[in-house]
């Protein structure tokens, strides 16, 4: 028989799994339960739901701008949420407000797989720059700007969204293949069918942005399959 176990947060987070019997374990979505890399974590309401909002605080060594959450294991299985990108006000013209959701991060954060989105990309009056809204990369060896020039178009896909609001995400995780869903959906912006670090890597999860973003996170949903 398969385990199975589901993570709710919203301002709270509420794991429970089945390990031998039935055990839940709490914690609470706040600057306490996640472990940040490179970026800043505060607490409050945004859009009218609690919520987490990340930032950086200055210059960055690499895209490991993350806060992962604690005692958080996932291999397989779905993560849900609803996430808020936006252009700080004195972030570069390149700036898109970079936010997503990575997963299976490594406990050292040497490893992780990640869907994130371009909000100001999605009504773009630009073309190309719609076709980028969302993005999957994968840490180490794989950034956007690699799968970008060798393998065009395959990792990213074209998705409406907003900045500064609410944008539902979904992914869904099994083995080497991963599937993002934006807006509910019924069908999948984009699939990826050869997660770059392999079928093998488990981790936890992690609310990640890009350089010039303030991002904020509310109603994650983990549910795990293993």
């Amino acid at each position: 028989m398969k385990k199975t176990a589901t993570t709710v947060l919203g301002f709270s987070l509420a794991l429970s799994f089945l390990v031998n019997g039935a055990h839940a374990q709490n914690i609470d979505l706040k600057p306490a339960s996640l472990t940040p890399y490179q970026v800043s974590v505060s607490a409050g309401d945004y859009k009218g739901k609690p919520a987490v909002a990340l930032q950086m605080p200055g210059m960055v060594a690499n895209e490991k701008t993350i806060a992962v959450l604690k005692d958080v294991d996932f291999h397989n299985g779905t993560i849900e949420a609803e996430i808020s990108g936006q252009p700080q006000a004195n972030a570069g013209e390149g700036a898109r407000g970079f936010v997503g959701i990575a997963f299976r991060v490594a406990s050292d954060t040497s490893k992780m797989e990640l869907f994130y989105i371009r909000p100001t990309n999605g009504r773009a009056n630009d073309q190309v720059r719609r076709n980028h809204s969302t993005q999957y990369v994968s840490m180490p060896g794989y950034p956007w700007e690699k799968l970008r020039r060798e393998t065009p178009e395959k990792y990213e896909a074209y998705a409406d969204m907003v900045p500064a609001e609410w944008t539902k995400v979904k992914i869904e995780v099994k083995d080497e293949t991963a599937k993002f869903y934006v807006n509910g959906a019924s069908q999948p912006t984009l699939i990826v069918n050869d997660l770059k670090q392999g079928k093998d890597l488990r981790g936890s999860v992690a609310l990640w942005i890009g350089p010039g973003t303030l991002g904020h996170f509310t109603d994650l949903k983990v549910t795990k399959i293993d």
